[in-house]
């Protein structure tokens, strides 16, 4: 599951205004935590409004422990979790999620492997009764097995060959974290992906799979009592995980410029990005940096859309991205053009980012954009499921409720001096790990002169040279 956006925390009931001043004390909905004996954690938020009932789930662990080489094994085995548990094979676990009218999902995160469920109150028992036999009684067949690793395979390659602006973001994560955990795929290339077994999928859940990593929470309408005894029943068994959990140290800023031109022959457009190091989970000056990821990248009439779309037109879209995982993650700006324009786009994303670090934001942009993540604020929780998926959020990187509490207040609050500070969460334009996807033949001279030029081919099975 990762993903190349950050999320914005809400509660369901809150109506927002233009005058975000006014809404300082924002809170979640009242939750409790309850520990389990093996060490898992469940979080209970009972809401009556709707007679529903959700879970979302982490296991702490995900693609981080993926073997070397063997890049997308946390993320086949989430996927797989679903392909057969218990005693019911893969079509008998569809047909019981969809006979009670739920929807259960799994997959992985950098982080964890994550399952969310839906299904009406009355069949909570149910719903964790699934959730406790993917997890802990997979059948993992090798029939299934062998038609999910095809699949991954070939979803890659079918990427490189219609739109390569989806895997834009993998190529940058592995340039700029080369050598480094977050530059590895978490989905894996074709080379890892071809290299797992299922052999591989066992010894994971064995080392990184366990009642101690486990966090659940259930959001809807429940009996507290009655979701706790199941929670109990169902995972309160299981032992612990018997690898060490995976770590990732933080990586440096990038100090000058390289270049990677991945090759696409007969490109009519480049695909590019331009990438550092940014911000973390928990950081600080995140409502800051909020502010300017917005105002730079973030929305329509940002100033990177507004230069590179709206004024020049030398491209459909252009947007900044700010990652923030346990340690920092990547902050890039992300656009295409026509082959021929490659060199006049980069250039103008280049210039935009240095008015940036030059000019700052005015008080009108820096007003817009406290109104822009107001509205963006309350949507994004606003049902059981969301709600269910950020307590688990909040769990898996040891945040409390204050980190969801008052965020509008904090946003309203920035100084003028304290957003002015931030704008350094993009890198300056001399510092940039630079990636472009295109016809090598006719962009190569215009790209070296971004910096020293790195080239491998789009049809190379790895995503790093």
């Amino acid at each position: 599951m990762s993903r190349l956006c950050f999320a914005f925390a809400a509660i369901a009931a809150l109506a927002v205004g233009t005058a975000v001043a006014a809404e300082p004390n924002i809170r979640l909905p009242d939750y409790q935590a309850v520990s389990l004996d093996n060490g898992a954690t469940l979080l209970l938020m009972p809401r009556h409004d709707v007679p529903l009932v959700a879970a979302s789930v982490a296991v702490r662990g995900g693609a981080l422990a993926d073997p070397a080489g063997k890049e997308g094994t946390a993320d086949l085995l989430g996927d797989m979790l679903s392909k057969g548990a218990g005693s019911r094979d893969a079509l008998a676990f569809a047909q019981a999620v969809d006979g009670a009218g739920g929807s259960l999902s799994f997959g992985s995160s950098r982080e964890a492997i994550v399952a969310n469920a839906q299904f009406l109150a009355k069949d909570s028992g149910l719903m964790l009764s699934l959730l406790a036999d993917a997890l802990l009684r997979p059948t993992l067949q090798p029939a299934e097995f062998d038609k999910l690793r095809k699949r991954a395979i070939d979803g890659l390659a079918n990427a490189k060959d219609s739109d390569p602006r989806q895997l834009i973001g993998l190529y940058a994560s592995g340039w700029l974290f080369r050598d480094h955990p977050y530059g590895r795929p978490t989905g894996g290339d074709e080379t890892s992906l071809a290299a797992i077994g299922l052999e591989d999928l066992k010894a994971f859940r064995r080392d990184q799979m366990g009642g101690d990593r486990l966090i659940i929470a259930i959001a809807g309408d429940f009996d507290p009592a009655t979701v706790t005894r199941q929670v109990r029943e169902a995972f309160g068994g299981w032992g612990k995980a018997a690898g060490a959990l995976p770590q990732a140290m933080a990586k440096a800023r990038e100090q000058g410029r390289r270049v990677l031109l991945v090759d696409k022959p007969g490109a009519t457009q480049t695909y590019f990005a331009m990438a550092n190091v940014g911000s973390r989970r928990g950081d600080p000056a995140e409502a800051a940096q909020d502010l300017v990821q917005t105002a730079f990248g973030g929305r329509f009439t940002s100033m990177v859309n507004t230069e590179l779309r709206i004024k020049s037109g030398l491209t459909y879209g252009a947007s900044s991205q700010v990652q923030r995982p346990r340690e920092p993650g990547m902050v890039a700006i992300t656009s295409f053009t026509k082959t021929e324009t490659t060199k006049q786009a980069m250039d103008l994303a280049i210039a935009t980012l240095d008015r940036l670090h030059r000019d700052g934001l005015d008080a009108a942009t820096l007003q817009s954009a406290r109104h822009y993540i107001a509205g963006q604020f309350a949507p994004d929780l606003e049902t059981a499921p969301q709600l269910a998926a950020q307590l688990v959020d909040l769990a898996l990187y040891g945040e409390g409720r204050e980190t969801v509490d008052g965020y509008l207040g904090k946003v309203a609050a920035a100084t003028p001096a304290e957003v002015a500070a931030a704008t350094d969460i993009f890198p300056r334009s001399g510092d940039l790990a630079i990636i472009a996807i295109g016809d090598a033949s006719k962009i190569r001279e215009a790209l070296r002169g971004y910096g020293p030029l790195t080239e491998m081919k789009l049809t190379d099975p790895r995503f790093s040279p």
